[in-house]
């Protein structure tokens, strides 16, 4: 998906109900376009929906202590603009304590890309998704099955026990995988990367500066009333 700068306020069931536009490097100044006003019904409504993709109980999650935004990345492992975007993650990771991130392994690229997000949080049941993600996200071309085995040695992930792992939580990682596919459905995604920053949806690729700013609006309007 190419880069994109818009922010659309999350509502239920394809349910748009505002858009602003952050313009970045040196763009110009924030602007805002009004949408209709959803009733509290609705509102209510997004706000399960958007709690839904915040938390899944298999999705990998990073969430340090004390954490006041949530960021969820919708990815595949073949997306050349989600391995662009994965450097940023990391540096606002390293920047903002305050940040929890949940990854939601979206694979719309094919059989390797099943393969890929599978092996990923199978490596969750051993504490190595953190390493294997990065690995993963590094690997050089298209994505197989001989280079996800050597991003997991690199990452220092018992292939045994992945295996193992994969077999044995096979229908709650292909549960999860159908669950990320839905939600994707639910915002209107076409393609990957999309972060979720809050109650705001960020279609595309972003810089750290934009990411940075998305994060502080999400802080300051963790309702999204500012889209409204």
């Amino acid at each position: 998906m190419k880069k994109w700068s818009l922010f659309v306020l999350l509502g239920a069931a394809m349910l748009l109900v505002g858009v602003l536009v952050l313009r970045t490097g040196g763009e110009g100044a924030a602007q805002a376009r009004t949408g209709a006003t959803p009733s509290a019904a609705e509102a209510e409504e997004a706000a399960r929906v958007r709690a839904e993709i915040q938390n899944d109980p298999v999705a990998p999650t990073f969430a340090p202590k004390g954490y006041d935004v949530t960021l969820v990345m919708f990815t595949d492992y073949q997306c050349p603009y989600c391995r662009k975007v994965h450097p940023v993650l990391e540096e606002l990771k390293r920047t903002d304590p305050k940040v929890r991130i949940v990854y939601r392994d979206w694979p719309i690229f094919g059989a390797p890309s099943v393969e890929a997000a599978r092996a990923a949080i199978a490596s969750t049941y051993q504490g190595k998704h953190a390493a294997f993600n990065d690995a993963l996200m590094a690997m050089p071309g298209k994505v197989s099955s001989t280079g996800i085995r050597a991003a997991a040695g690199k990452a220092g992930v018992d292939w045994a026990r992945l295996q193992a792992d994969l077999k044995k939580h096979d229908d709650e990682i292909g549960e999860a995988l159908g669950r990320t596919s839905k939600y994707a459905a639910m915002i209107g995604l076409s393609g990957t990367p999309a972060l979720l920053v809050g109650p705001y949806l960020i279609p595309g690729a972003i810089d750290i500066a934009g990411l940075r700013q998305a994060v502080e609006l999400a802080r300051k309007d963790p309702a999204g009333t500012a889209a409204q």
